[in-house]
């Protein structure tokens, strides 16, 4: 018999942990929570999150916010793509979590997964593009160049959907990142494993650390510090239910955040169609526009501004 051949072995179980500031801590309180798929099996412990976790992760978001906001739009559109790559290299991984996470065959959950991938492809490309749409020379009585220009709002709290636990949370993630925010996410509560893992794929992508930060645990004991963090300057509340939501907005209105809670008409707000085309209305939510006055110089007689 082969000495490398073994008949029986012990499975080696994986260990989940958050990611925050580019390094996988386990929760501050030590807490852990059982996970299961959709027939109640047990598949691992999850770390439950603390509100010092949270307020953690605010500062990782904050501290990579300058470097992140300062990037070229090119540069981040080629480690978004990064980060599509090296999903595509650990699909199997992906597809197995997404089956369990949310009772889906393993076809269903490969295409669930190619469409997250895809996902970051389509936000890549958006990233050098948006400002186009957004942006622009404005038309202005007097010797003036007015432009205006987007800019990032800042540090995003957001609540990830609670079903779609990948291909939502992808959803929801890559926009965010892609016009040059940082990310402060709160993995859906029940399937939380897709995301952790994910925090895996940032770190070994160009991404640099705490652009995003990755919790897990109870939504509303971790979104409610992060609502009315000071710090925090914008909230996606796709993932809270409508009383959660008004909570997180009354919160939220104490340093005027971005608040963004989609319409019920639109079926993405209550975890729908999240392979249906995004559109760019996530790319603009967390944006700020900046209009800048320049004068032009003196008319000559012949009318030029030069």
């Amino acid at each position: 018999m082969n000495a490398v051949e073994h008949t029986d072995r012990l499975s080696v179980f994986k260990t989940y942990k958050l990611y925050v500031g580019d390094k996988f801590p386990r929760s501050e309180s030590g807490r852990v929570y059982e996970v299961t798929d959709s027939k109640g099996k047990w598949l691992a412990n999850a770390p439950q999150s603390s509100r010092k976790d949270a307020r953690d992760a605010v500062v990782a978001a904050r501290k990579a916010f300058g470097g992140w906001s300062g990037a070229t739009a090119y540069n981040r559109g080629q480690i978004l793509y990064r980060i599509a790559e090296m999903l595509e290299g650990r699909r199997g991984q992906f597809v197995r979590e997404v089956a369990d996470a949310e009772g889906l065959s393993k076809s269903k959950a490969a295409a669930v997964v190619d469409a997250a991938v895809d996902r970051w492809v389509w936000y890549a490309g958006w990233t050098d593009k948006i400002g186009q749409i957004v942006g622009g020379a404005n038309p202005v009585a007097g010797p003036f160049f007015n432009l205006s220009t987007p800019e990032p709002t800042g540090v995003v709290a957001v609540v990830a959907p609670q079903e779609s636990s990948f291909l939502g949370l992808v959803s929801v993630v890559a926009p965010v990142i892609a016009t040059g925010n940082t990310a402060v996410v709160i993995a859906s509560a029940d399937a939380p494993l897709p995301a952790l893992s994910l925090g895996e794929v940032l770190a070994t992508s160009d991404l640099p650390g705490g652009v995003v930060n990755i919790l897990s645990g109870k939504t509303a004991e971790l979104a409610a510090p992060l609502a009315a963090h000071q710090d925090v300057n914008a909230i996606d509340l796709t993932g809270a239910d409508a009383e959660l939501a008004k909570e997180l907005e009354i919160a939220a209105a104490d340093n005027l955040k971005r608040v963004l809670r989609p319409p019920v008409s639109r079926p993405q707000a209550v975890d729908g169609d999240w392979s249906a085309d995004p559109g760019t209305h996530r790319l603009t939510a967390f944006l700020e526009t900046k209009t800048v006055w320049h004068p032009t110089g003196a008319l000559g007689v012949s009318g030029s501004s030069y």
